[in-house]
């Protein structure tokens, strides 16, 4: 049987690592498995400026007609400054060519922020979505449909797929078969902010882990992924008179994250409340940790599923009193796992992902 072809189109390359770019490799591998081939694309904007990376692309989309073109939206993905008004061409571009269009937003909602810069900017992002939600024959939202501010009453076009750990399966098995160490209850972080917003997620941590060593718990913090390093210094200091150990590792490659988490008792995600488009949650999930974390209008079913401890992001107390509550209670622990592990199976694994794709681009077809 002849694959059926999937074109996944992306902006400009992130750095160090590229979430979205993972994310279509490891949807493709699953979709591959279904009878499709997933092919990536890129508009190189940033290097080539503009008037030649549309060039190419129309080049490229020669011989794109009848296919499906996954288009990869973040705001920064099409613009240095979260302006990504060129998104609404390049989809005028790709119908022209015969194309079926399904753009997938892994920014689901604005940019924030209160100076005028900040509020120019959402607008023009807010009209980039709606645009584009309107031009496409489909629009993939990574969180369920009636939580998103500016969709309304949920479009035909529109579907809730979530997005899923960027790590290899095959890993996990491995880890397993590993188990955990023994020694010092572990916490993993995956993932800092950068900046301020960086050293305040930094303070939450230390908090949460001080007020369970205090209590007589004798404790491992593993931060590692994007933006660990630049507050290896803070943390080592923050805990420099408490039983807590500190372990900060840069970005790691994809099989050495999953023994990471893998290896920890829970994971503390304080970056952003949870949602079902967080990837490094998701894998603390894939990896059946525990999670304590932040609630906010996002953390809804199926995220709720999983074994998440949520907490305010205005009440300090609560995040102390969850963390410590979980690496108390060992049964507790163990069912919250079990949780996560079967939540990940029905709706976060790429096998799970891959069916949800499968099901709306055949509809549509």
């Amino acid at each position: 049987m002849n694959e059926r072809r999937i074109i996944a189109l992306l902006g400009r390359r992130d750095e160090p690592t590229d979430a979205v770019e993972a994310y279509c490799r490891y949807l493709g591998g699953a979709l591959h498995n279904r009878g499709f081939a997933v092919e990536l694309a890129r508009v190189s904007w940033l290097e080539r400026g503009w008037p030649k990376a549309l060039r190419e692309l129309g080049e490229q989309t020669r011989d794109w007609r009848d296919s499906w073109v996954l288009v990869q939206y973040t705001a920064l993905a099409w613009s240095a400054r979260g302006f990504p008004v060129r998104i609404p061409r390049i989809i005028q571009q790709l119908r022209g060519a015969g194309a079926r269009i399904a753009v997938v937003y892994h920014d689901v909602e604005p940019y924030s922020g209160a100076r005028v810069i900040d509020k120019v900017r959402r607008r023009a992002q807010m009209r980039v979505m709606q645009q584009t939600r309107n031009a496409a024959d489909l629009a993939v939202f990574t969180v369920p449909l009636d939580v998103i501010s500016w969709l309304g009453p949920a479009p035909s076009n529109a579907v809730f797929i979530p997005v899923g750990a960027n790590l290899p399966e095959t890993a996990f098995s491995v880890a397993n078969a590993a188990g955990r160490p023994s020694g010092p209850l572990r916490i993993a972080v995956y993932g800092i902010t950068e900046g301020a917003t960086g050293r305040n997620e930094c303070e939450r941590i230390v908090d949460a882990l001080r007020f369970a060593a205090r209590h007589g718990l004798y404790l491992r913090l593993h931060a590692f992924g994007r933006g660990a390093g630049e507050f290896e210094s803070q943390l080592r200091v923050a805990f420099r008179d408490v039983t807590v150990e500190v372990c900060v590792d840069r970005v790691l490659p994809a099989e050495q994250v999953v023994e990471a988490l893998s290896s920890s008792d829970v994971a503390l995600f304080v970056r952003a409340p949870i949602s079902s488009r967080r990837s490094s949650a998701i894998a603390g999930i894939a990896c059946g940790l525990p999670i304590v974390a932040y609630a906010g209008p996002e953390t809804v079913p199926p995220i709720t599923e999983a074994g998440v401890v949520l907490t305010s992001p205005n009440k300090k107390s609560e995040l102390r009193e969850a963390l410590l509550h979980v690496l108390s209670d060992a049964h507790f622990r163990a069912a919250l796992a079990d949780r996560s592990r079967q939540a990940y199976k029905r709706h976060f694994s790429w096998e799970a992902i891959a069916a949800r794709y499968v099901e709306a681009l055949t509809e549509r077809s």
